[in-house]
């Protein structure tokens, strides 16, 4: 491989990695392995396939989906800061619930302690107390 194809095109792995995406590489081949990774939303499943400034990446990542435009192609795994400087975050913002509506729908579903399995009976208020909130 060239220098100058280095300096534009990189692994999908080793750029998840070296942009702090995953703690090992290993766990970012994992995910390019298992289908779960767009890229340009075509679904990747090799982590040998190259990477390019400008192309948008798409997986999830815990409890988020996040969608990342390459902005660079590392040479090594920096510090956080520099990661930063590797992408742009295109990801829609977190819509966070406010605590009336975290209350709000888990106080009917509570139960006391040692109260047993609900019968068919409360499973069906219950049912029907969450059909109305929708």
């Amino acid at each position: 491989m060239s220098s100058s194809s280095s300096d534009t095109s990189l692994r999908i792995d080793k750029w998840l990695w070296y942009a702090r995406f995953f703690k090992t590489r290993s766990l970012a081949t994992k995910l390019v392995a298992s289908g779960k990774l767009r890229l340009n939303g075509e679904v990747m499943s090799k982590p040998h396939r190259q990477i390019q400034i400008g192309q948008i990446l798409t997986f999830a990542q815990a409890n988020h989906i996040r969608v990342i435009q390459i902005d660079a192609v590392a040479t090594r795994r920096g510090p956080a800061s520099e990661a930063a400087q590797l992408y742009t975050d295109l990801s829609p913002p977190d819509v966070k619930k406010s605590k009336d509506d975290k209350a709000l729908s888990a106080d009917f579903e509570k139960r006391n302690p040692g109260a047993g399995r609900p019968t068919k009976k409360d499973r069906r208020i219950t049912q029907k107390l969450k059909d109305s909130f929708l």
